[in-house]
């Protein structure tokens, strides 16, 4: 059986590491994560997703690859707040109270943070995307890189 590392799993967890650090979180936290998790649709991760790549796309290294326009912005913004809200305030509001009212406002940052991965997930596992991210590996050295990955197996 011949080695065929595969980068995307590394990629993802260089991608998650260089993520905002998570609040520790208590199981109120835990519980209005997992209610805003369950609350939200394909659709909804799928706003979420379109608005984290809208907002991303204005950092000055991004602007010029990007052709997100101002309407569409706009546009994608009121679909992300609209959905914040029905989770803050309708489908997940008692979580969210009990969670601010034991372990503090930090809180909602932790449980958004958590479906915000839950929504990347889905953007890093389409086809597309895993197919884009794999072409990384075709320029990496195959042998230095075998030749580390042998190195864990010494131990």
């Amino acid at each position: 059986m011949q080695y065929k590392p595969s980068m995307t799993g590394p990629i993802l967890v260089c991608l998650v590491a260089m993520a905002p650090s998570l609040a520790t979180a208590g199981p109120f936290a835990d519980d209005m994560a997992k209610c805003l998790v369950k609350s939200t649709s394909e659709t909804d991760r799928r706003d979420l997703i379109r608005w984290m790549y809208s907002s991303m796309s204005l950092h000055p290294d991004l602007v010029s690859m990007s052709k997100v326009s101002t309407d569409e912005r706009k546009d994608i913004d009121i679909k992300a707040a609209k959905l914040y809200s029905r989770l803050l305030f309708e489908s997940c509001k008692s979580e969210t109270t009990q969670a601010v009212e034991n372990e503090g406002p930090q809180t909602v940052q932790y449980a958004f943070q958590i479906l915000g991965q839950v929504a990347a997930r889905g953007l890093f596992t389409d086809p597309h995307v895993t197919e884009a991210m794999q072409t990384l590996e075709k320029n990496i050295d195959q042998t230095k890189l075998k030749e580390l990955v042998a190195l864990g197996g010494k131990k």
